[in-house]
């Protein structure tokens, strides 16, 4: 799962939220110098990153992109299930994509303080180019996988990604429900019994 897909996950808590958005830039034990609910947050996001990376569906969607994209497969398909979830938005969420992604940007910059240097650096451009809204079309699928294969040295080719994304379409998203509603589950019980 990618930014989208995570802070949706991380339930109402606003700590919990932040400490799920940056995890990926917490290696390790570091996760304890945080207070508890963002701690909480940090490993929400490794227990629905290991769930994901788990789940049949989740290997089919990759299988899908190995012969091409090698161990970015992952990476590539998260970012799809990011494009599902935003495009079909109504189904899981009661507020407006817009109106979410908006109140997401708000507080990761009124917590600026408390976030990573890595993520403080990536901030603004998440919120200029909106990433979390713009997920939904395929132009910023295709502006999202362009900037990850800048970032790989143009090494993963995953600028080329959305050709796979076309032709698998359907088998893409119904592999994203299996997993969400999965996620959507396991995501609940960890916030609701995780102190």
């Amino acid at each position: 799962m990618n930014y989208l897909a995570h802070i949706y996950l991380s339930g109402k808590e606003p700590q919990v939220i932040l400490g799920n958005f940056m995890a990926d830039s917490i290696k390790g034990n570091q996760y304890k110098n945080y207070p508890k609910k963002i701690q909480k947050g940090i490993l929400l996001h490794r227990h629905i990153d290991s769930t994901t990376d788990a789940h049949s569906s989740f290997r089919r969607s990759t299988k899908r992109l190995h012969a091409n994209y090698g161990h970015y497969s992952g990476i590539i398909v998260d970012i799809f299930y990011d494009h599902f979830l935003a495009k079909n938005w109504n189904d899981y969420a009661t507020i407006s994509l817009e109106e979410f992604a908006n109140k997401s940007y708000r507080l990761f910059n009124d917590n600026h303080a408390l976030l990573t240097p890595q993520i403080q650096y990536m901030l603004p451009y998440m919120v200029q180019n909106n990433w979390l809204y713009n997920y939904q079309y395929l132009e910023g699928i295709a502006d999202t996988l362009t900037g990850m294969n800048k970032r790989t040295k143009n090494k993963s080719g995953m600028d080329k990604a959305t050709y796979e994304l076309m032709e698998y379409y359907e088998a893409f998203e119904a592999d994203f429900r299996v997993v969400f509603r999965t996620l959507m589950q396991r995501s609940e019980k960890f916030i609701k019994y995780f102190n």
